[in-house]
């Protein structure tokens, strides 16, 4: 969506920086990282849903005295939800925030016009 000159005098600065090309850029950079990190995050949550229920024997198998690798895939899950949320961090840090801040400032220069 672009605004032309005319339209712009209606919108609000919101709008004028959804319509922006810094913005789509944005978003693509979002999503080149959420898009893959849900599906592999997916796929490992549902394999380890698939082997608890069909392969219950599998999952039984003693690793450490009362542990076995159910217990240790369902541990597993935690730690992966924790380093995606660190991985992310770090990477929103490198190449969002900046591009975000360039967008924000934009936005406030032009609400006090």
């Amino acid at each position: 969506m672009s605004l032309t000159q005319s339209e712009r005098g209606n919108v609000s600065g919101y709008e004028v920086v959804h319509a922006s090309r810094e913005f789509r850029t944005l978003r693509r950079h979002l999503g080149s990282f959420v898009v893959p990190a849900i599906v592999l995050f997916l796929g490992w949550y549902f394999l380890y849903v698939i082997l608890a229920a069909f392969a219950p024997g599998f999952m039984r198998i003693t690793v450490a005295g009362e542990v076995n690798i159910g217990l240790c895939f369902g541990a597993l899950q935690f730690v992966s939800t924790f380093v995606i949320t660190i991985v992310y961090r770090r990477w929103a840090r490198r190449r969002l925030d900046p591009q975000a801040d360039r967008l924000r400032q934009r936005l406030e220069v032009g609400r006090k016009h």
